[in-house]
């Protein structure tokens, strides 16, 4: 076994083959930017070496510059991770060129799988079935198009070289191909550095199910069962389980000794998962089970596989690329129980999942979950890299069991004031399709309205009332001592000369509510000490006491933060307590006058418009790139655009105006 690895990446699966390693006695060594100076991965390695600026193609996508740190420090085997340059043939050649162990699959079995175009043709050969669709070599606008009129809509376009939901687009309508086209190319050559793509037949009630696989230098195959990530957001993984749900045992059958016959058509080494679109409008069945792409890497969502069939799947990867065979044979792995895992991203649901970048003020991950993160309090979310900061993961006897423990844990996550999709994970977790195994790549976009926020729970309302009366008599800030009760201080601490009432609107993430709180306790020798308040907002009371990290209002508990800002956290959800501001109440909104400001910083990649042009409602007017994803600015109604104020190629901050649109009917 070698004693040393380096890892060629970031963020969280640096942190979890960090985590093997150490368990194996075998020093690790970590790369990063000068974004990431600070990281947790950097802090958990044993040394650490800086490859370059910030943007990865200028650290972590530079080979050289990884393979120069790998030598420097002596490592003995690099793992890639995954993304980066975990699926890039000819950086797995330079490693092993330069005498170095590469934890992967052979260079090889990478080019045959990485382009889906190449691979589909494979596949076709190893009688895998596959999904009708275009993978030809004719690149050409005209060609992609008559193909995908000739598969007819709705159509699925993918980056060849694609991953990770990049590059890819749904394509409704003939008339939205071109932009559709465009957009895709685009992404897959800023993630890959390939335009290519190929056209697919977009089956309209989709399951994403994937197969682990695992190869040796010894001609072993073998696979470790399904996993179901139908959940799904803009093609990326949301929820992940293991196995999936509606699944017999013939038709497990049949999917997974396809996956192995897809393994071996390339001589697969390693870990490797094989991905099939199943059609489900009707239940899984095996004929309606097809190839789609082969990811020769570690995935993502790997913790689910671990959690049940009892394997450290690093700890294979390790073993079986210092030459050793698979420590177990198909027949001794079976199923155990039910996995879940839910991808925290760092976004805004309530701002159209737009990515929510910077300082991790406060960050709280629950102890009743397995959690992968990269990140930690007081670090940072930067622009230059994915979104996901963290990934929970539970283990339970029934499918039931996991998906409630699963949402009981993102229901403990506290994050300021970086937003996060906590509680919109609890929300999909408790949706009765979901708990019933309803699921398909759909469910998210059909049940949009049962999944949103909604309302501001009373609960939230009562606590918050409860919130700022305690902080303006403990911080002596807020609303004014008087306006609260009478107090002095004398030599036992708080003493109360008599409860007056509070009644004052504030706001709860910026929404004016109306509560008051007063004190039922005489005493409080400590301020510490639990405090019974009655607490009232809009026509709700309840009874609440704090004991400074809680507030339990009747029986209930919420998170909050210490001091100011001073935040409530209930199911996942944070909420931002502060007295009330009267300019609260002015009307404002994004787009509201038809200013189209960047919603955080990146890169202009597209202006389909110009000054002058008349748009609909919801036509693109400039495309942005920031965390790795483009996010469409659009027309907020009928009009012409005034002004466009960026072009194609230039870095903007958050804020900035990048266009104006002036309503239809201004211009009459």
């Amino acid at each position: 076994m070698f004693k040393s690895v380096l890892v060629a990446n970031r963020g969280e699966i640096a942190c979890r083959v960090f985590r093997t390693a150490r368990a194996m006695g075998i020093r690790t060594i970590a790369v990063y930017s000068e974004a990431d100076a600070d990281a947790l991965h950097v802090r958990e390695a044993d040394e650490a070496v800086l490859i370059g600026p910030a943007p990865a193609r200028e650290s972590y996508l530079v080979a050289e510059k990884v393979l120069q740190a790998a030598k420097d420090r002596g490592a003995e085997a690099i793992h890639p991770g995954y993304g980066f340059l975990s699926e890039n043939a000819d950086f797995a050649e330079a490693v092993a060129a330069a005498g170095i162990i590469w934890i992967g699959p052979k260079p090889e079995s990478i080019r045959a799988m990485g382009l889906k175009d190449a691979a589909k043709k494979l596949m076709i050969e190893a009688g895998v079935p596959v999904t009708p669709g275009y993978q030809g070599d004719d690149q050409s606008d005209e060609t992609l198009t008559a193909e995908a009129n000739k598969i007819g809509f709705p159509v699925l376009i993918k980056a060849v070289a694609g991953g990770g939901g990049k590059g890819m687009k749904k394509v409704d309508r003939a008339e939205d191909f071109a932009d559709g086209l465009a957009s895709a190319r685009r992404e897959g050559q800023s993630s890959f550095g390939d335009p290519r793509v190929l056209i697919e037949s977009y089956i309209t009630r989709p399951r994403h199910i994937e197969v682990q696989v695992f190869g040796d230098s010894h001609g072993t195959v073998v696979h470790l069962n399904e996993r179901d990530c139908s959940l799904q957001r803009r093609h990326q993984k949301v929820i992940e389980e293991a196995p999936a749900p509606g699944m017999d045992a013939a038709t497990r059958e049949a999917v997974t000794a396809a996956a192995v016959r897809a393994a071996k058509a390339v001589n697969y080494q390693g870990a490797g998962t094989i991905e099939f679109i199943a059609d489900a409008s009707s239940g899984l069945k095996a004929d309606r089970i097809w190839f789609m792409e082969m990811n020769t890497r570690l995935q993502v969502e790997h913790p689910v596989t671990e959690a049940i069939t009892g394997v450290d799947l690093v700890e294979w990867q390790f073993r079986v690329a210092a030459g050793e065979p698979i420590p177990l044979k198909q027949d001794d792995i079976g199923i155990n129980g039910w996995a879940m895992e839910a991808r925290l991203y760092a976004e805004d649901p309530a701002n159209g999942f737009l990515p929510s970048i910077g300082k991790l003020d406060h960050f709280v991950m629950p102890y009743t979950a397995r959690v992968d993160t990269g990140v930690m309090e007081g670090g940072e979310v930067s622009q230059f890299y994915d979104p996901m900061i963290a990934k929970l993961i539970v283990h339970a006897d029934t499918r039931e069991d996991a998906a409630a423990d699963l949402a009981e844990a993102c229901a403990e996550v506290q994050v300021w004031p970086v937003k996060t999709n906590a509680g919109f994970l609890v929300r999909c977790l408790e949706h009765p399709r979901f708990v019933e195994g309803d699921v398909d790549t759909g469910f998210i976009a059909a049940e949009a309205d049962t999944l949103s926020a909604g309302q501001i729970p009373d609960i939230v309302r009562q606590g918050g009332a409860f919130a700022l009366a305690q902080e303006a008599l403990l911080q002596d800030g807020g609303w004014e001592q008087s306006d609260v009760w009478s107090a002095t201080t004398g030599a036992h601490g708080l003493r109360l000369n008599g409860a007056r009432r509070a009644n004052r609107k504030f706001l709860v993430n910026g929404e004016p509510v109306d509560g008051d709180a007063y004190m039922l306790q005489a005493k409080a020798p400590h301020w510490k000490d639990r405090l019974a308040w009655k607490v009232r907002a809009g026509d709700a009371e309840a009874i609440a006491q704090d004991d400074m990290t809680r507030i339990v209002v009747d029986g209930a508990q919420l998170n909050r933060t210490l001091g100011l800002p001073l935040v409530l956290f209930h199911e996942g959800d944070a909420f931002e307590i502060q007295p009330w501001r009267y300019e609260a109440g002015a009307a404002s909104g994004p787009a509201s006058d038809g200013s189209l400001r960047a919603p955080m910083p990146g890169k202009i990649v597209a202006v389909p418009t110009k000054a002058g042009d008349t748009i609909a409602k919801g036509a693109p007017i400039v495309v942005l790139e920031a965390m790795k994803m483009e996010h469409a600015l659009v027309a907020p109604f009928d009009g012409v655009v005034e002004t466009v104020s960026v072009a194609v190629g230039e870095q903007v901050g958050e804020g900035v105006v990048l266009a104006v649109v002036t309503p239809a009917e201004s211009q009459a």
